[in-house]
């Protein structure tokens, strides 16, 4: 059955409401609790604005008033947009805009941090003036439940409306997967503007778990936080995996109550999942994989118990499996056959309706009779039977989609075309090698040349590279090796691969 975010929500209240729904720091609040805030949010929202607003921004952090207010949003049958308060105030008045947004509901911390061209109302925790009574919920599966804004290759965000029919279809898979009930204790690791969190929040809420907030220090230590709240499930970017080995806080046996670890957002790494798995041993490990355009994730793949049946992909990474019921998929290369090794394309139940700004609609889906595909060139709404061209470079391998990196990611080098993924897991294999990563970028001529970045122990550059031309073809090593402490993330929390690469180019000029 369809239902909308607050649909799921109000179903556990009623269930479970002397349950608890939500724990920031010492604060816990059960459903029945946090409903009645919400409600309170929803009225105070409603009383100020006047009339129900169609889409509300909220610029807050993880904490008990930012998750009443995304469900006093949703409450009130409007669009909820995140603002991040660490974005640059240009870029938060940019998404406003281009958002057409009515409102913003800001933490009071946040108040002044931006001027924004709409109202800004106040997140507090006391009533600020009179509350309006809230009218019947009349919530749509068809309307746009949260819109995010991604970078847009010009420069502009690029807004991704996501319908509460699409998130019902994936929360209608993963809340019966994962177990999630009464007793679950689920981490919630992700800023409310990375479409992760939407998992943490309503697989949570729609099953009846607890929802856990971690600090931003917790995440450098998971092991000792997971421990002292006794966490069940687990979910972040595998980043956080490498920043506590670092850290050497991921020790053996720590986590003996988790019993699902999954990750998503950038490719988990075979070491990386091996650590967790040692520090979490009576845990499930599985490896997510999806863009914010097929609804927060749409493939799957659970590691076996035992690490001697696992895959072993050339690139080093675990496999993302296979897409989840409702969805279909189809490989294409680049004249639009069908193959075996080229950008995977999907459509289904989670693919979202299409951009907010229809002209970012060109050229991101295509139509496939079977023989060849045609490329969607915008101009009017997209047809649903269409397929999202995810951008991504996959290839079955052993029954399992292997992630082969973005298109963009493979490059030529003398003539001869470059996995850097192969690069990288040759240099995470490597003895006191934490992580790796690989850039091509410009040399003379229009040429294009490797260089590597790697984090770990006591590494010697010439010595790491001297180990990859005993691996490599001479063409595949990379021109120079640096070391730094760790890889740049970006805000969320994934290996900034862009960073690099101005760093490595601004350096070499």
């Amino acid at each position: 059955m369809e239902r909308t975010l607050y649909e799921w929500f109000a179903a556990s209240v009623a269930r479970h409401g002397g349950e608890p729904a939500l724990e920031v720091g010492a604060e816990r609040l059960t459903y029945r609790q946090l409903s009645d805030l919400a409600d309170r949010v929803a009225g105070e929202l409603l009383a100020a604005h006047g009339t129900v607003p169609r889409r509300v921004g909220l610029l807050a952090e993880r904490s008990v008033l930012a998750y009443a207010g995304y469900l006093a949003v949703q409450r009130l049958g409007s669009t909820v947009v995140p603002l991040n308060p660490s974005f640059p105030a240009a870029r938060t008045a940019a998404v406003v805009t281009a958002g057409e947004l009515d409102v913003v509901l800001a933490e009071e911390e946040h108040l002044g941090a931006a001027e924004l061209p709409v109202p800004v109302l106040p997140l507090t925790r006391e009533a600020t003036g009179p509350v309006a009574e809230l009218p019947a919920y009349a919530g749509d599966v068809d309307s746009v439940a949260y819109i995010l804004f991604t970078s847009g290759s010009t420069g502009v965000p690029k807004g991704v409306p996501i319908l509460h029919r699409n998130v019902s279809a994936y929360l209608g898979h993963v809340v019966s997967r994962y177990g999630m009930g009464p007793g679950s204790r689920v981490s919630q690791t992700f800023d409310l503007t990375f479409d992760l969190s939407v998992f943490d929040m309503f697989a949570s809420w729609g099953g009846g778990a607890a929802l856990v907030v971690p600090g931003r220090k917790d995440l450098m230590a998971p092991a000792r936080f997971v421990a002292a709240r006794e966490l069940t499930h687990w979910f972040s970017v595998p980043s956080v995996v490498s920043l506590a080995r670092r850290l050497r806080s991921l020790p053996p046996g720590s986590m003996p109550t988790l019993r699902w670890s999954l990750f998503c957002g950038e490719p988990l790494t075979l070491q990386q999942a091996e650590a967790w798995r040692t520090a979490a041993a009576g845990s499930r490990v599985e490896n997510l994989y999806g863009p914010t355009e097929l609804t927060i994730s749409c493939a799957e793949y659970r590691l076996p118990d035992d690490p001697a049946d696992w895959p072993r992909p050339a690139n080093g990474t675990v496999p993302i499996g296979a897409l989840y019921p409702g969805l279909e998929q189809v490989v294409l290369d680049a004249e639009g056959l069908p193959c075996e090794d080229g950008e995977l394309c999907v459509r289904g139940a989670q693919r979202f309706p299409g951009y907010l700004d229809p002209a970012d609609d060109a050229g991101r889906f295509v139509a496939y009779d079977g023989v060849r595909a045609r490329v969607f060139d915008g101009g009017g709404p997209v047809p649903e039977d269409l397929w999202y061209r995810t951008g991504d470079r996959v290839a079955r391998q052993h029954g399992q989609l292997v992630h082969l990196g973005r298109l963009d990611q493979q490059v030529k080098v003398r003539g001869y075309r470059v996995e850097l993924g192969e690069i990288e897991a040759a240099l995470r294999a490597q003895p006191g090698v934490r992580d790796a990563l690989v850039v091509a970028v410009p040399v003379a001529h229009g040429e294009s040349g490797l260089e590597a970045v790697c984090t770990g122990s006591d590494l010697a550059p010439e010595a790491l590279l001297a180990a990859l031309r005993l691996r490599l073809p001479a063409y595949m090593v990379p021109g120079g090796l640096t070391v730094y402490d760790e890889l740049p993330l970006n805000a969320n929390g994934k290996v900034d691969r862009r960073t690099v690469t101005a760093r490595i180019t601004a350096q070499d000029a």
